[in-house]
């Protein structure tokens, strides 16, 4: 068959043609079976297999430098017998030459040298306008040899050489390609069984449905389904810990799957340590929802009761979630004042996150609780409880008001009259905070004292500050359960206690700062709002 002649410097080999040439220690970028399967395709068109060979240059040393040595094509005196026997083989005239430096240099031959042999012998039957008819029988001597030595091939050298194989034309059924393509079968990791469809059934299907793409979109549905479906006793604490976990993620404030993990947990009190009950319990405290469920708070008395002393972060995520229902037990907080409980925690790696917790706790027996009588948080122990904005609020600040909202009052009030971000005692951070004197005017916060004293019975013998304190209140969308209705626990709690301390609040929900249109409707909104207080400012407000 007449193969075309070759022109060396025609063009530049496609990245496909230079792999050709990639030695064992380079990459490898064609897949091995995708190759294969074009290669194979293509034998028809022997003219075009031959040409993708022939437009290589001879290049002495292109199967790696880095391995081989990279002396210069002219040798010098340091060749080793490998790297000479390499350059016999690209200079050999004939593919009965190939064969026979092959044959007599059985200790110097390497796999790579197979290599080399394959690509000159292409350059060999394409280098001549007719080429001398090669016999058969040198061929499947130079096969043979292949065939023989290939298992000692590394899967690179295997893949090239099955490449060079199907470019030659060497049959795709014929001992040598299915040799190598045997070898290289032996080297692939094994592929996995394909799994079985699993059939789900109960709390396997809630589970499926929890990591389902369609749950953002439809999430109820697919939980009350599940949920419904499933026997008692394939709600298994993972299950509902899982449900748990994304209602409280994604603010889902659905009644029926609450009741539901509260139900299971009473049923369960006794299987149940307080590290699972804290990841229970935590969607009631994030989504502001007291259950209908009687024993659900004599349910958690009892684990705490039992598990105070085992867990104390625990302990504490538990509390912190009740504190957000105003569902306190006294008999917890005793323990957790306890000077041995707190002296238990002091030097552990979680310590100052549960002495935050405690200084909030400590703030809601002061402002909630004005019959608990038992121990308190030293003060030498009380820290900042949330000394900075919220991490929800610093990961959404590009979506937030804040900046629209600081800009409006900077141009109604002045900047003198504001302030933004001020954390006041016990280390609540408030988003705008305004001064008031007794007529309404709005005065420089500068001249006055921003912070109303903490706790608020230690002014009660003080002289009292005629001046209301204003806070501001940033309601974003994301301040809310998911229907929008329904403010998050930590954010209720916040305002609760910004107000049991003296603070007066105006709100700014989400719904009517999203409807004004730029900042000139923004300013008139916020105008109304403080007029609708009594606030006076400017030259007729002082």
């Amino acid at each position: 068959m007449r193969r075309p002649r070759g022109e060396p410097g025609s063009r530049a080999p496609r990245p496909t043609e230079g792999a050709i040439c990639a030695g064992p220690g380079e990459p490898w970028s064609p897949s091995p079976n995708s190759m294969l399967r074009v290669l194979l395709s293509a034998q028809a068109s022997a003219a075009r297999l031959s040409g993708l060979l022939l437009l290589l240059p001879v290049q002495p040393y292109c199967l790696g430098p880095s391995k081989w040595g990279d002396l210069p094509p002219g040798g010098g005196p340091h060749v080793s017998p490998v790297q000479g026997l390499q350059r016999l083989l690209e200079q050999a005239r004939s593919p009965g030459e190939l064969l026979r430096w092959l044959g007599q240099n059985p200790t110097k031959v390497r796999a790579h040298h197979y290599l080399v042999a394959l690509r000159r012998l292409g350059q060999l039957l394409g280098s001549q306008p007719r080429p001398p008819s090669v016999e058969q029988a040198t061929l499947q001597d130079l096969s043979q040899l292949i065939i023989r030595n290939c298992p000692s091939f590394d899967i690179h050298t295997i893949h090239v050489c099955l490449h060079l194989a199907v470019l030659l034309g060497f049959p795709s059924d014929g001992p040598l390609v299915r040799a190598l393509e045997w070898e290289r079968r032996c080297r692939l990791p094994p592929k996995p069984p394909p799994p079985l469809r699993p059939v789900f059934l109960g709390g396997q299907r809630l589970e499926a449905a929890l990591s389902c793409p369609r749950f953002q979109r439809h999430p109820q549905q697919h939980l009350i389904r599940s949920l419904a479906e499933a026997r008692p006793e394939e709600l298994t604490p993972h299950v509902m810990v899982l449900l748990a976990q994304h209602l409280a993620r994604h603010r889902l404030r659905e009644p029926q799957l609450l009741e539901a993990i509260a139900h299971f947990l009473v049923v369960q009190e006794a299987q149940l340590n307080s590290k699972v009950v804290q990841k229970l319990v935590l969607p009631f405290g994030r989504l502001n929802y007291l259950p209908l469920e009687e024993q659900f708070m004599p349910c958690l008395e009892r684990i705490l009761a039992r598990e105070a002393g085992l867990a104390p972060l625990a302990t504490v995520n538990i509390l912190m979630s009740l504190c957000q229902l105003r569902c306190l037990p006294f008999r917890a907080l005793h323990f957790v004042f306890s000077p041995g409980f707190i002296n238990h925690i002091s030097g552990t790696p979680h310590a100052l996150t549960v002495q935050r917790y405690l200084s909030l706790l400590d703030t809601a027996v002061e402002l909630e609780l004005p019959g608990y009588r038992g121990p308190r948080l030293p003060r030498r122990q009380q820290v900042p409880i949330f000394p900075q904005p919220l991490i929800a609020d610093r990961a959404r600040c590009k979506y937030s008001h804040k900046d629209i909202v600081a800009e409006g009052l900077r141009q109604l009030l002045g900047e003198e009259k504001y302030r933004q971000d001020l954390t006041v005692p016990p280390g609540y951070c408030t988003d705008f905070l305004l001064c008031v004197g007794g007529s309404g005017a709005v005065l420089p916060v500068r001249t006055q004292n921003p912070f109303l004293p903490y706790p608020p019975s230690s002014c009660l013998h003080a002289t009292r500050d005629p001046a209301q304190r204003v806070v501001l209140m940033l309601r974003e969308r994301w301040h809310f359960c998911r229907d929008g209705r329904v403010l998050l626990g930590s954010r209720a709690l916040r305002e609760r206690h910004l107000g049991l301390m003296g603070y007066q609040l105006l709100p700014l929900p989400f719904e009517e700062l999203e409807s004004q249109r730029g900042l000139p409707q923004l300013k008139s909104y916020l105008r109304q709002k403080l007029q609708a207080l009594g606030l006076r400012w400017g030259p007729e407000g002082g």
